[in-house]
């Protein structure tokens, strides 16, 4: 094997050739000092260089395109330079797109067969490189996937994807890739066609020196080119149909609010019964219209702030996380066998606790419907339910956490019952271990004083339904250690949960920023606004259901008793509606008794209009007036940020992502407008403060002195 290139010189450091026997050219790309590759612009021109090197060496029968990072290929395209482009030139912008094709049609025309040789994760503009070569082979290894994930920042495959996908699969897989920016793993690539083979990792090499022979002694790659290169030869049929169901799947999805998808959706449909060069033109013409956009720099802030989340300790010092090899759970209601069923599926060995075996049966019940679940839709699989019930077992006695490391007391949200439970648990529990509250809005300071160690004593507030929701917000007391902060948020992703780490206060982070919203949508309500507009105001803007639907949800006890919390602790601002405690004493708690604000009616439990409620609200009424569309969403949404301003300014939380992450897991704030804090920087603070200022509606709507300084000055949460 000889070095054609090495360190110095015109040469950098990404890249190596090697000659292998044959006159085989093997292509190296490792990006030193980073866990994964990426295409930046200096890895680009160094690749520039290195075609141009093979262009010109007639000795060259065949190229095989490796990474020298075992497990990872290539991560896509620098996010950190595709996510400045909102700040660049629309010539700018078309420079970096041409750039980007010129080089890849360049691999695409070498005057011999290319074979990348995949093994771990393969994205975007990584899949589109190796989509221009002749052919792929991946390792069979897990750990290998390979994506169009674009659309997902609010991008389309801008250096060929939607061109050469399609005509190497499929319409109908290419659209699901390229829309859906899901990956596939090794095997299913291999199935579509998408690699010529998945096999073990130490065959690589060999098996693609094999194919390049063959396609030299079959011509096969000359062939092949001349196919791809073609109309994909659609009939008008098949094409209104593929792109009239992919259209229509596509907006049920995205609900209009993403544009990427139906861009690249557009590309495809325009560009694939033309020549590819042709093809290529239209692509890089409609990825103008979403590169460097508002949604596309949203969408990769939040990527990136997943990522910092990702590694984030939760403490400053570098005290080590303890080892949790046995976890409690005290309470078998539908949030602590949630909880307890999140341990088990993570291979945590875990002990549900409950008063009587009814409530341990039901919890039970419930942690199996949740796998049972996902095995009907192919994501579990009946082994994974085996596996599950092995690690959990359950008891009527305390005293089976005499072992556990780690107690999550989830009984319901009462603290004079939470305080009680944990003075019973004082002589059960071993001295070092640490108990930790799924409370959504109770003190843990004050809770605390009643546990076994105040030092070992945590928050660890998870949202329901615990296995779809995310996010767990780890509540630190005054007197709550950093080992114990360290371990339960090494606790929270070893669950595969996202931790955020908040100081002590009413409501913590989500539920503080969030009780404001929901309150404001009564307060509305009775002043005249109809619950259709308001909850279609805020579906609009993005949320997932509106804050009418979600009282319904969550309960309207619930709502009462936190709303309740929030006015003891913010009683200079906060503000409840009295209607809230009259529907609770009305029996009307929601969907779980039947009716709410709507009813609820057969097996689906479908909301329907109630008259009752009409009568009940009738006595409630501050106003009979017209709201327009603008005057709801200021109404919800200020008092929001209002909020949030006062959680950073008093350090709940360490960082403006921190809220605008709490709020995206939490409770679905949507992520292409990047978070709350970040939707503030659009208009700018002074814009909104000035909405604010024009409803004159008391404290709550009064900025703090963080957004009023940040006003004055034209400051952003997150500068340029």
């Amino acid at each position: 094997m000889d070095h054609l290139s090495c360190q110095g010189g015109d040469m950098s450091h990404f890249l190596q050739l090697e000659q292998l026997d044959g006159s085989i050219s093997l292509l190296t790309i490792d990006t030193p000092d980073k866990k994964v590759n990426t295409l930046g612009e200096t890895v680009l021109r160094e690749l520039s260089d290195v075609i141009g090197q093979l262009e010109q060496d007639a000795g060259v029968r065949g190229l095989l395109f490796r990474s020298g990072k075992p497990g990872q290929f290539i991560a896509g395209a620098d996010l950190h330079e595709l996510g400045g482009l909102i700040h660049a030139t629309p010539d700018e912008r078309r420079e970096k797109l041409a750039a980007g094709h010129g080089l890849f049609d360049r691999i695409s025309r070498l005057p011999f067969p290319t074979v990348a040789l995949i093994d771990g994760n393969c994205m975007g503009g990584g899949t589109e490189l190796v989509l221009a070569m002749d052919a792929r082979i991946a390792s069979s290894t897990s750990k290998t996937k390979i994506a169009l994930p674009e659309t997902t920042i609010g991008l389309i495959p801008g250096w060929g994807g939607t061109q050469r996908m399609p005509r190497l699969i499929g319409i109908h897989h290419a659209i699901d890739m390229i829309c859906g920016g899901q990956p596939v793993s090794a095997q299913r690539a291999a199935e579509l066609g998408l690699v010529f083979d998945a096999v073990p990792v130490e065959r690589l090499v060999d098996e693609g020196r094999r194919l390049i022979e063959q396609f030299i002694e079959t011509e096969q790659w000359k062939r092949d080119r001349t196919q791809r290169s073609q109309p994909f030869g659609l009939s008008e049929d098949q094409f209104n149909f593929a792109f009239a169901c992919a259209e229509g799947g596509v907006k049920a999805k995205t609900k209009g609010q993403y544009p990427a998808p139906l861009a690249a959706l557009r590309a495809i449909k325009e560009g694939i019964n033309l020549p590819l060069e042709e093809g290529l033109q239209v692509e890089r013409d409609i990825s103008m219209e979403v590169m460097g956009s508002e949604i596309s720099a949203n969408l990769i802030g939040v990527f990136f702030m997943q990522n910092a989340l990702s590694r984030d300790r939760g403490v400053e010092s570098d005290v080590a996380a303890r080892t949790v090899n046995q976890v409690g759970v005290l309470g078998a209601g539908l949030m602590g066998a949630g909880i307890a069923t999140a341990h088990a599926r993570s291979a945590v060995s875990t002990t549900l606790v409950d008063v009587d075996n009814d409530r341990i049966a039901a919890g039970l019940g419930s942690a199996r419907k949740v796998v049972e679940g996902r095995i009907k839709i192919g994501r579990a699989t009946p082994e994974d339910l085996a596996s599950m019930l092995q690690m959990l077992s359950t008891s009527t006695s305390q005293q089976s956490f005499a072992g556990c490391d780690v107690v999550v007391e989830a009984v319901p949200e009462n603290e004079e019952l939470k305080t009680s439970v944990y003075k019973s648990l004082a002589g059960v529990m071993r001295e070092d271990a640490i108990l930790a509250s799924n409370t959504s809005t109770i003190s843990i300071t004050r809770m605390a004083e009643s546990s076994p160690n105040p030092e070992r004593f945590v928050g660890m507030h998870f949202f329901y339904p615990v296995d779809r929701m995310g996010l767990v917000e780890v509540i630190r007391g005054e007197k709550t250690s950093d080992e114990t902060v360290a371990t339960i948020v090494e606790l929270a992703r070893r669950i595969k949960k996202t931790p955020i780490v908040c100081n002590d206060c009413p409501g913590f982070l989500v539920n503080r920023i969030l009780l404001p919203y929901m309150n404001e949508s009564l307060l509305m309500l009775t002043e005249g606004a109809s619950m259709d507009h308001i909850d279609k105001v805020a579906t609009r803007f993005g949320l997932p259901m509106g804050p009418i639907a979600l009282h319904d949800l969550v309960g309207l006890d619930t709502a009462c008793s936190a709303g309740k919390v929030m006015v003891a602790g913010f009683a200079d601002r906060a503000v409840q509606s009295p209607l809230l405690q009259a529907m609770v004493d009305a029996g009307r708690l929601g969907k779980k008794s039947g009716a709410g604000f709507r009813k609820y009616v057969g097996k689906k439990q479908t909301p329907a209009l109630d008259a009752d409620f009409d009568t009940l609200l009738d006595g409630h009424r501050t106003d009979q007036r017209e709201f327009s569309d603008q005057e709801i969403q200021d109404r919800l949404l200020l008092p929001m940020l209002l909020e949030a301003s006062r959680v950073y300014e008093e350090e709940i939380v360490s960082t403006p992502s921190h809220v605008d992450m709490g709020l995206i897991l939490g409770i679905g704030f949507p992520p292409f407008r990047g978070g709350l804090f970040r939707w503030c920087d659009q208009p700018g603070c002074r814009a909104l403060l000035e909405s604010a200022s024009q409803y004159e509606l008391g404290p709550r709507f009064v900025p703090n002195l963080l957004l009023k300084d940040m006003a004055r000055a034209g400051v952003k949460f997150y500068e340029k």
